[in-house]
C-alpha cells in the first residue's frame, strides 16, 4: 500500500529564465532513444530530461542523488559512505540492467556490470536522457530497463565559460571545482573541467578523496563535420565501513589493531579506484537525406580492494590480508548511417565491435603482511562482442510514426542473441502524444560472473547463458495551458529468464569440510509490472513544481513454485521539487523524497516472507544560492535536513567476541550542510 502526501520540489530554472513562459518540452530533442536527434515527441520510449540549469539549481551534490527517484529510477548504495557505488535502478530491474553511457560510450564496469555514476562530476554535464524501456536493439547487452546517456560540455561559439567554485561542510569535506571552455577559431574549441573532493565520511572508514579531469576537443564546421575527442580520467582512494555492527558491539582488535568498532564491520578495509577514457567520435550531415556517425573508444578501468580479516586458508578471522587487482581495458568502434530517402521514410543502419581484456590478481598474506604459500592467483581473460542493428521508421502522416528494428549479436563466450523491437507513437492533438513500445533484452555474464578466479570458496562459471526477456510499455504524454502543465503516463511490464545469482553449490565442495562453492548460476526468473507517472507545473509567480510517483510490483522466483516480492525493491517511491526565484538573484530549490518498504533478506531460497523488512523513509534536501555582484554565486546546500534514519542493505556481520552473526543494515547519511562559493565569467 503507498500512502504519500503531496511534497514539494524544483524543475531549474536561472535568472536568464525568469519569464513566464514555460518551455516547449513536447519538442525537446532527445539523441539516446534512436541515435539520431529526434523531437520528444515522435519517439516511442518514455523519457527523463535534465539540462545544465537543472543541474545546477538541484540540491544534489552527484549524479545519483541528481536522478533519485525520478520516475521508475531507483538510487540504489551501500550505505553512503564517501565512495559508496550509486547504482541507478530502472523499473525495478537491477544496476547491471542499466547502460550508462557518457558522450555515447559505455561506462559500465565489465567486472560488475554496473556503473558507478557517483564517479562522474555534475559541472561536466550538459544534458542527461535517461530513456526507459526495451533498448538492446541500439545499445546491445545490459540495456533492458533502459539507457542514461550522460552528454558532456562542448564549447559555444559565443561564450567564453570560466567558473571556479570551493566549498566546505559537515564530516570534513571540502570541494574544489574549475571549468573553462570557448571556441578559439574556425570552429576549433575545447571545454576543461577538473574537481578534487575530499570527506571524512559520517561514519568510521568512510574516508574518500577523488580527483577527477575531462577535456573534450571540438571542431565543428556545422552540418557537414562534426569531430570532437573526449577524454577523462578519474582517480579514487576510500574506506570500505561494510555494514553498521548491532548496538552494543564492543571494539575488537588483532595485534593492537583496531578491525571494527560499533559504526562499521571494518575498520581496515581499503579500496581505490584508477579510470581513464577517451573517445573519437565523428558526426556528418552529407546531404538531407544522409547521416554519418563514426566512433571510436578506449577505457581502462583498474581496482584494488584490500579485504581483511579472514585467513582464505582456514578461514579464521585472525587479520590475514587478500589483496585483489581487477583491470579491465576496452576497445570499441562503432559506426552508423541514417537514411532518409523520403520525408514519410528513415533507416538506421550500424554496428559496433567491442573487445574486452580482463585481469584479476590475487594476493593472500597473512597477518604479518607475508605471503602465503601459493598466495598469488593471476588470471587474465578476453572476449569480444559485435552487433549489427537496423532500425526502420514510418511515418505515412504526420499523427502517426512506426519503427521496427532487429540486431544480431555475437559474444565470443556464450554464443549469439537476436533482438526485435517495435515502436508506435500517436499525435492525435496538439499537445497530446501516445506511445508503446516492445521489445526484447538481454544481458551478457558479467568478468566476474565467468572468470572470477578460485580462491577457496569462490569462482566463476563459464558455461553461463545471457539473461533474457522481453518489455513493454505504455506512454500518454499532455501538455497544457500552453505548456505550462506537462503531465505523463506510463505503464509497463517485464520479465526475465534465467537470471544470474551467486549461489551455494552442494556438488562443488571446498577445502574446508561443510562449506562448498559459491558459483554465479541461471537461477531464477524475475518479472515485474508498474506505473510512472509526472506533473510539471509552472512557471507560475516564480514557482515551478515538479512530482513523480512510482508504483511497482517486482517478483522474484529463485525456487519453482516461490514467488515473492523481489528484494530492495520498494512498491513506491516519490519525488517533489519546488523552485523559486526572484529578479534579485536568490533562488532556491526544496526535494522531497519518499521511498517505500521493501523486502531486505529472506533467510532460504523457498521463504516467501522477508525475515528482514527495511523501513519506509522520507528525506528532505534544500539548496539556496545567491547572485552577488552579477558574477559570484553564494550556495547553502542542506542535505536530509530532518536527519532521517534509513538502511539501504543488509549484510552479514559476525561478531568475533560472541561468535555470534546477525543480518545488519547498510545506513543512509544523517544530515549535512554545505557552504559553496562561485565564480562565474
Amino acid at each position: 500500500m503507498c500512502s504519500v502526501a503531496v511534497a514539494l520540489a524544483g524543475n531549474g530554472y536561472s535568472e536568464e529564465k525568469k519569464s513566464e513562459n514555460a518551455p516547449a518540452i513536447m519538442d525537446e530533442v532527445v539523441v539516446t532513444a534512436t541515435k539520431t536527434p529526434e523531437k520528444r515527441k515522435e519517439i516511442a520510449n518514455s523519457v527523463v530530461l535534465m539540462d545544465a540549469d537543472a543541474i545546477k539549481e538541484s540540491p544534489a551534490q552527484s549524479v545519483g542523488q541528481l536522478l533519485a527517484n525520478e520516475p521508475g529510477i531507483d538510487l540504489r548504495t551501500y550505505g553512503n559512505y564517501g565512495a559508496a557505488t550509486e547504482e541507478i535502478h530502472i523499473r525495478g530491474m537491477g544496476g547491471d540492467a542499466t547502460q550508462v553511457v557518457v558522450n555515447g560510450v559505455v561506462i559500465n564496469s565489465p567486472s560488475l556490470g554496473v556503473a558507478d555514476v557517483g564517479q562522474i562530476p555534475l559541472n561536466n554535464i550538459e544534458k542527461i536522457e535517461i530513456v526507459k524501456g526495451p533498448g538492446s536493439l541500439l545499445y546491445g547487452s545490459g540495456a533492458m530497463g533502459g539507457t542514461v546517456n550522460i552528454i558532456t560540455k562542448r564549447p559555444k561559439p559565443d561564450k567564453v565559460a570560466l567558473t571556479t567554485e570551493v566549498g566546505y561542510g559537515t564530516q570534513d569535506t571540502y570541494r574544489l571545482a574549475a571549468e573553462n571552455g570557448m571556441v578559439i577559431g574556425g570552429g576549433l574549441g575545447y571545454y576543461l573541467t577538473a574537481n578534487r573532493k575530499e570527506t571524512d565520511g559520517f561514519r568510521s572508514n568512510s574516508d574518500l578523496k577523488h580527483t577527477d579531469a575531462s577535456l573534450n576537443l571540438l571542431l565543428n564546421k556545422g552540418d557537414k563535420l562534426d569531430l570532437s575527442l573526449y577524454g577523462d580520467l578519474v582517480d579514487r582512494k576510500y574506506g570500505v565501513p561494510g555494514p553498521k555492527p548491532p548496538a552494543g558491539t564492543q571494539d575488537y582488535f588483532i595485534n593492537g589493531l583496531k578491525f571494527y568498532d560499533s559504526e562499521s564491520a571494518s575498520l581496515v578495509n581499503r579500496g581505490s579506484d584508477e579510470n581513464y577514457r577517451t573517445a573519437l567520435e565523428l558526426k556528418s550531415r552529407l546531404t538531407d537525406w544522409l547521416r554519418l556517425r563514426m566512433k571510436a573508444d578506449h577505457s581502462v578501468q583498474k581496482s584494488y580492494n584490500l579485504d581483511r580479516g579472514y585467513n582464505t586458508v582456514t578461514w579464521m578471522f585472525d587479520g590475514s590480508e587478500t589483496e585483489s587487482w581487477v583491470t579491465n581495458t576496452i576497445h570499441g568502434v562503432e559506426g552508423n548511417v541514417d537514411l532518409t530517402p523520403c520525408a514519410w521514410t528513415s533507416l538506421l543502419v550500424g554496428s559496433e565491435y567491442r573487445d574486452f581484456n580482463y585481469k584479476n590478481k590475487q594476493q593472500n598474506l597473512d597477518n604479518t603482511g607475508a605471503q602465503l604459500a601459493g598466495g598469488v592467483s593471476t588470471k587474465e581473460h578476453q572476449l569480444f562482442t559485435q552487433g549489427t542493428f537496423a532500425e526502420l521508421s514510418l511515418k505515412p502522416i504526420e499523427q502517426l510514426k512506426v519503427n521496427a528494428g532487429y540486431r544480431y549479436e555475437e559474444h565470443s563466450t556464450f554464443g549469439h542473441a537476436n533482438v526485435t523491437r517495435l515502436g508506435l507513437v500517436v499525435n492525435p492533438l496538439d499537445g497530446t502524444t501516445l506511445k508503446a513500445n516492445h521489445g526484447k533484452h538481454f544481458k551478457a555474464p558479467t568478468m566476474n560472473q565467468l572468470f572470477w578466479p578460485d580462491d577457496g570458496s569462490a569462482k566463476g562459471n563459464q558455461s553461463l547463458k545471457p539473461e533474457t526477456g522481453w518489455h513493454t510499455d505504455f506512454t500518454v504524454e499532455q501538455s497544457l495551458l500552453n505548456n505550462h502543465i506537462f503531465a505523463t503516463v506510463s505503464y509497463f511490464r517485464w520479465d526475465i529468464k534465467d537470471k544470474i545469482d551467486w549461489a551455494e553449490d552442494p556438488s562443488q565442495p571446498t577445502a574446508i569440510p561443510g562449506l562448498n562453492y559459491y558459483t554465479p548460476t541461471n537461477l531464477y526468473t524475475y518479472k515485474a509490472t508498474g506505473w510512472e507517472l509526472n506533473a510539471k507545473i509552472g512557471p507560475y509567480y516564480s514557482l515551478l513544481l515538479d512530482t513523480s510517483l512510482t508504483l511497482l510490483d517486482a517478483e522474484e522466483e529463485m525456487a519453482p513454485g516461490a514467488a515473492r516480492p523481489a528484494r530492495y525493491k520498494p512498491e513506491c517511491q516519490f519525488k517533489g521539487d519546488l523552485k523559486y526565484f526572484t529578479d534579485f538573484g536568490l533562488a532556491s530549490t526544496i526535494t522531497a523524497r519518499y521511498v517505500g518498504s521493501r523486502p531486505g533478506y529472506y533467510q532460504t531460497i523457498t521463504d516467501l516472507t522477508p525475515k528482514i523488512e527495511l523501513d519506509s523513509y522520507w528525506t528532505m534536501d534544500l539548496k539556496i544560492e545567491q547572485v552577488i555582484a552579477e558574477h559570484f554565486r553564494v550556495a547553502l546546500i542542506a542535505t536530509n535536513i530532518f536527519d532521517k534514519g534509513y538502511a539501504t542493505y543488509v549484510a552479514n556481520f559476525k561478531d568475533q567476541n560472541s561468535w555470534k552473526t546477525t543480518q545488519e543494515q547498510y545506513p543512509g547519511a544523517g544530515r549535512s550542510m554545505f557552504l559553496q562559493v562561485g565564480y562565474e565569467f
